[in-house]
């Protein structure tokens, strides 16, 4: 099986500009299939910006809203598939999601951020309660969450019980936490012997400042690709070989005792 090649797009974008962040994605999209890419992940609520304030509910849309038809068409255009962040309404209440779209302009998941950071996201958004969204791609298992989601193990276990084999984390981490993206991230990757692509926010956007360094961090602990701190675009391949091989000398997850963990929940 041929390794999946994937971009990170790590960038803000344009505040509350929808059309903009379309066409910023579209580029970005253009520039990644270019080298090959068969994927590109955006950060956390990329569709809108994320210090969006009162103005949440009006810029959320439904799943198959106008801007997923966009982005679909943009997939296509391109030949890859695509993950983005956006503000999800679902009748009256609105989520903080991402979507994965396939090359082929099909909407094959779709998660809502469980674990909600901070004054904001715990006013503006209703958390969602599905922990493990997954979806097939290229050969791998693909599974979604959002930021915060990731620094909680119990979340990435679930992942790594039900056989992920990618797990695409939209993020907006802010300072002084970029610890998480340094340290954190490459630990999950290795000790769930899974690969993580950890995409996110950059620069100051209202009262927040995003501090970059996105990652696609290996089931070794190793990083295959990582950012900066400003807006950037960078590609690392997921090789399923390398991941089996991985699994295979790694026993975690063979050498777990479940019995003695059932006081954990």
């Amino acid at each position: 099986m041929p390794a999946l090649r994937t971009a990170l797009l790590q960038s803000s974008g344009s505040l509350s500009d929808v059309a903009a962040n379309l066409k910023a994605l579209d580029e970005a999209a253009g520039r990644a299939a270019a080298t090959g890419a068969g994927l590109i992940v955006c950060p956390e609520l990329f569709l809108t910006g994320y210090a969006i304030g009162d103005d949440v509910a009006k810029l959320a849309e439904a799943a198959d809203g106008p801007s997923a038809r966009a982005i679909a068409e943009i997939a296509v255009r391109h030949g890859l598939a695509v993950v983005y962040g956006y503000p999800e309404r679902d009748g009256d209440a609105v989520y903080n999601a991402a979507q994965l779209i396939g090359p082929d302009g099909s909407r094959l998941a779709n998660y809502r951020k469980t674990h909600l950071f901070g004054c904001f996201e715990q006013e503006a958004f209703t958390p969602g309660d599905q922990p493990v969204v997954q979806a097939d791609l290229n050969g791998l298992r693909v599974g979604m969450m959002i930021c915060y989601d990731v620094e909680f193990p119990e979340n990435v276990r679930a992942h790594a019980l039900a056989g992920t084999d990618l797990l695409l984390v939209p993020t907006a981490q802010m300072h002084p936490f970029q610890f998480v993206a340094e340290s954190l991230v490459p630990v999950r990757a290795f000790e769930n012997q899974l690969y993580v692509a950890y995409v996110n926010r950059t620069g100051p956007e209202g009262e927040f400042e995003f501090v970059g360094l996105s990652c696609l961090a290996g089931p070794d602990g190793a990083a295959r690709a990582r950012a900066g701190r400003g807006t950037e675009l960078v590609v690392g391949d997921v090789d399923p070989e390398f991941l089996a091989a991985s699994r295979a000398n790694n026993p975690y997850l063979r050498d777990r005792r479940p019995g003695l963990y059932a006081s954990l929940v």
